[in-house]
């Protein structure tokens, strides 16, 4: 029956989602580019879930704020999505869910700020969201990053993180832009930014990490809608886009 039903979604994302809601589009997307041995979360009681990346992340929180399972340190995007689903579902665990996305980061920013930022919360689930300004910023911002440093930045971070805390579960997202959205310009993005897609699901598999694939998310989505509705600017995600992405983490980590 679940192969059947596996079988059934793959089907609607090749033959067309425009019958798909954002959940069942998120499920189809995820087994599609998933291994059926792909790694799932566990969350044991008073797990720490960390989400870390850029302004996507970031999604205007209070960065003063150091409570966790707030609205103001979880900011507006779908780490609070996530955190208001899973807090609820999972009431018995009571989890701690902290956001310490900062708008503009890219790898090696994340990497300047990890020891108080990620290791000391000693997380039991990392959540990563990171490229887009990797690569963006190259287009006007003065940085003179290229994929390769993109991809060995990452990789000697997950490295630390993991010498560091070798019981911390990763969740890496996969970086996302959306052709029709005001700031993307195809022929400046594509197909350059792909390498920094292929980048993030290639350091998943190498260190068994759940990856989610947000990429092939919206682009099925802007089968039902334009990407300015999603995302206006193709990067940074309205209401549905953070509900899109927030069914997509879920789908992918099994929670």
């Amino acid at each position: 029956m679940k192969d059947s039903r596996r079988d059934f979604l793959k089907k609607g994302v090749l033959a067309g989602v425009g019958a798909l809601m954002i959940p069942e589009l998120a499920k189809a997307v995820v087994h599609e580019q998933q291994s059926v041995s792909a790694s799932k979360i566990t969350l044991k009681k008073d797990a720490v879930i960390l989400m870390q990346g850029d302004s996507i992340t970031d999604a205007g929180r209070t960065h003063g704020n150091n409570s966790c399972n707030t609205q103001e340190q979880l900011g507006f995007g779908y780490s609070l999505y996530i955190a208001t689903q899973l807090l609820a579902k999972y009431a018995n665990k009571q989890l701690k869910i902290y956001n310490r996305g900062i708008s503009g980061n890219k790898v090696f920013e994340l990497r300047d700020r990890w020891e108080m930022e990620c290791l000391a919360f000693q997380p039991d689930v990392l959540s990563i969201l990171i490229g887009v300004n990797d690569y963006w910023h190259t287009l006007g911002g003065g940085y003179k990053g290229t994929a390769e440093i993109y991809e060995n930045d990452y990789r000697a971070l997950l490295k630390y993180t993991k010498e560091k805390s070798p019981n911390t579960q990763f969740v890496i997202c996969e970086p996302f832009a959306l052709t029709g959205g005001s700031a993307i310009e195809n022929e400046r993005w594509f197909p350059m930014f792909d390498e920094y897609r292929t980048i993030a699901k290639k350091l998943a598999s190498e260190f068994k990490a759940v990856f989610v694939p947000f990429q092939s998310g919206f682009d099925a989505a802007m089968k039902q809608a334009p990407a300015r509705y999603w995302a206006y600017d193709g990067v940074h995600p309205g209401l549905p886009g953070r509900q899109l992405m927030a069914n997509m983490w879920l789908e992918a980590t099994g929670l």
